[in-house]
């Protein structure tokens, strides 16, 4: 057995930590969540809120892909997806700018909910435009989150973007366009979304599963 574990669904934010992963490409083993299964008491002991995804570490677990992302950066420097010292602001902002107002923002959002102007000051992110502005701003400038280096970041950031791109949650800004474009065109991209694509042509064949909830 492995001693990193990947606990995931294909149809979930499983997606982001697979990618990052496989960037690191370090030896990891899979366990495939079904959805009736993550709220059972074996699972629950993993993550607390039954979400996946989740890693489990030389024992100990980490969840909250952004966490995960950094967490893989750091633990396997070797990879060269961490920041270097002259990237460090850039990275920890960005990261965690994606993590909170940005994927905050882009939710309300999906779900047809907007701040009151007269509340926005209440609100990490203050509004969806800002919010959005800011990230297409930063894309405009420099090809990645740190400059002209991909990171650990970019697997982050570029999933809350491209998921929201996919589903007409964003805009489609030039800047975003070309920053999926450069991301969807690494090897370790595409061989995450070849592993999962494979696992949800395997259930599809197997009998039928829960669906998302």
């Amino acid at each position: 057995m492995a001693d990193l574990i990947f606990y995931t669904n294909p149809q979930s934010r499983g997606r982001i930590v697979r990618w990052m992963l496989e960037e690191v490409g370090q030896l990891y083993e899979t366990e495939v969540i079904a959805y009736d299964r993550m709220k059972s008491p074996d699972y629950l002991a993993v993550h607390p809120l039954g979400k996946v995804p989740a890693i489990k570490h030389d024992g100990r677990v980490v969840t909250e892909c952004a966490a995960i992302c950094a967490y893989l950066a750091d633990v396997f420097p070797q990879a060269g997806l961490g920041p270097r010292e002259e990237e460090k602001a850039d990275y920890y902002r960005w990261l965690f700018y994606a993590a909170g107002p940005l994927e905050a923002a882009v939710s309300n959002q999906a779900m047809g909910w907007q701040v009151p102007q007269e509340r926005e000051r209440m609100f990490g992110y203050g509004n969806f435009e800002r919010a959005v502005a800011a990230v297409d701003e930063l894309l405009s400038l420099h090809d990645y989150v740190c400059g002209n280096r991909f990171t650990a970041a970019d697997v982050y950031v570029g999933s809350q973007i491209m998921f929201p791109l996919q589903f007409g949650m964003l805009p489609e800004r030039d800047s975003f366009l070309r920053y999926r474009e450069r991301l969807q065109a690494r090897d370790a991209y595409k061989r995450a979304n070849e592993i999962d694509e494979a696992i949800i042509a395997e259930m599809q064949a197997s009998p039928a599963q829960p669906q998302p909830v």
